[in-house]
């Protein structure tokens, strides 16, 4: 059988040697005779894989101390409503930095509980690029500061990490849902990082949430209870029942990283993945990418055929190839290949010779 690559954005492509092992302890994890589908969340067989789980996230991202993690449901969407719920503590403002769908989805959820502010937009250029710092209005009186470190959606990521050592008292809020992991992270420099698991992590059910212990314990009045991080602080993320499969595939995920040489080693490899691609783009007059270099992603590569017409044809092509789910998403159109840690090197190369000799025949 030839091998398939998934493109996919999310749900998204996971190691073989973790599903592999999956497979292997699916009816008997470690000898103890059950599925960790079928384990409680609170015996020890479970608690095991949660706590092994964070011991490990924690050695591969450097996490201090001083910051909690939680593993909760919701996906990414739910910290939406969450982060406001827990971080305004009194204040009335937040500021959000809008790049693409996901960070306007966030701001807009924002407001149900507070006064948006909206430092920087790159709206007006169809979310082709990551605002610079120095354009940044930012609001002395913000409860936090939120952005996307990366768009999915629309290929456009932050390559540097926003100082706001002029601002210490705005704690720096990153929705991290597609690049988390896919490079070394100084998690110091913020005060919270959420990420839902699909992309880079593990299966969909999962939510991660790194928050610095001093910002949690402050919720709004009548903050449903789930949504309140102190409890799940307290309750070490076992206040209801966490979803315990997709927490153990993301602790293989955790283990299959550190196997591959931690996230330093991750990085360089990413890099190599997606120069090849962009490579094929800018060099080849048949293909365009609309983001700005100094902003491109190298996890979500939107990309467009000179000729639209042949966008059905491309993609009936590449899955007959095993190049599978390269459909841009809905609202943008075109094409967009995701290339996540999990995404093989060869899969890469592959999608360029292919790209190749369509571009040669059609172009």
């Amino acid at each position: 059988m030839n091998p398939i690559y998934n493109f996919s954005a999310g749900p998204a492509v996971l190691p073989r040697e973790v599903l592999q092992q999956a497979q292997n302890e699916m009816l008997d994890w470690q000898g103890c005779g059950m599925s960790v589908m079928e384990m409680s969340h609170r015996g020890k067989e479970f608690m095991s894989i949660i706590e092994t789980l964070e011991n490990d996230l924690r050695e591969l991202a450097s996490i201090p101390r001083n910051y909690k993690i939680l593993f909760l449901q919701g996906g990414a969407s739910s910290q939406f409503a969450m982060v406001p719920m827990n971080l305004l503590r009194g204040k009335k403002n937040a500021d959000y930095i809008v790049t693409g769908q996901w960070s306007s989805k966030a701001a807009q959820e924002a407001q149900r509980y507070c006064t948006v502010n909206i430092a920087a937009s790159s709206e007006s250029a169809s979310f082709t690029y990551a605002p610079k710092q120095n354009t940044w209005q930012i609001n002395q009186s913000a409860a936090y500061l939120h952005y996307t470190t990366n768009e999915t959606i629309g290929g456009v990521a932050f390559n540097w990490t926003p100082e706001l050592s002029e601002n210490s008292d705005i704690p720096l809020v990153a929705d991290m849902s597609s690049d988390i992991l896919s490079r070394p992270l100084d998690v110091s420099r913020y005060g919270l990082i959420y990420a839902g698991a699909q992309k880079n992590l593990g299966p969909a059910g999962l939510v991660l949430v790194i928050i610095r212990d001093d910002l949690a314990g402050d919720a709004l009045p009548g903050t449903p209870t789930l949504f309140d991080y102190q409890v799940h602080i307290d309750n070490a993320s076992m206040y209801n029942t966490p979803p315990t499969y997709a927490i153990y595939i993301t602790g293989l995920v955790m283990k299959w990283l550190k196997q591959q040489g931690g996230l330093a080693v991750i990085e360089q490899m990413n890099i190599r993945k997606a120069a090849i691609l962009y490579d094929l783009i800018d060099n080849c007059d048949f293909y365009h990418c609309p983001v700005v270099r100094s902003d491109r992603s190298r996890m979500n590569i939107p990309f467009t055929l000179k000729n639209a017409a042949l966008d059905a044809t491309f993609l009936n092509q590449t899955e007959a190839n095993g190049l599978i789910q390269l459909k841009g998403h809905r609202s943008v159109g075109g094409m967009r290949a995701s290339l996540y840690n999990a995404m093989p090197l060869e899969g890469v190369v592959r999608l360029v010779e292919f790209m190749q000799e369509f571009a040669d025949k059609h172009g």
